[in-house]
């Protein structure tokens, strides 16, 4: 099966807010680097949100100041704190983790399993 497990998903207002969560109970997170991508129908899979290997956060144009990132390799979780959703951030969202000192897929689909090690994703639907 899958290594990830994302939860946190739903139906919400604009300007709303949703925490996904991410966690494994036989993947360890110690020494990979976290994050969480997205795709929407008829779109490409977009990361959304990374944490590298010194610490730093990355975060998509579209998200930046309303999501934030955070990993927690003790209790196996990684959240992404979604506020201010807009029906854009409509999409089923991905949590990923790589060996690498940071996330680099990019491609059409997701997941893609050649990439990074993936959950099987979790619907967000933002309404206006």
């Amino acid at each position: 099966g899958v290594p990830l497990v994302e939860s946190g998903g739903g139906s919400v207002q604009a300007g709303g807010s949703l925490t996904l969560s991410c966690t494994s109970s036989e993947f360890t997170f110690d020494g990979r680097r976290m994050g969480w991508y997205r795709q929407a129908p008829g779109h490409e899979c977009e990361l959304v949100s990374r944490i590298s290997g010194d610490g730093s956060m990355a975060f998509a144009d579209s998200v930046k100041g309303r999501f934030t990132i955070s990993q927690d390799n003790a209790k196996k979780t990684a959240t992404l704190q979604m506020n201010s959703l807009t029906p854009e951030d409509t999409a089923k969202y991905y949590c990923a983790a790589t060996n690498e000192p940071h996330l680099n897929y990019i491609g059409s689909e997701c997941p893609n399993w050649d990439f990074a090690y993936w959950g099987q994703g979790t619907q967000v639907t933002v309404s206006s």
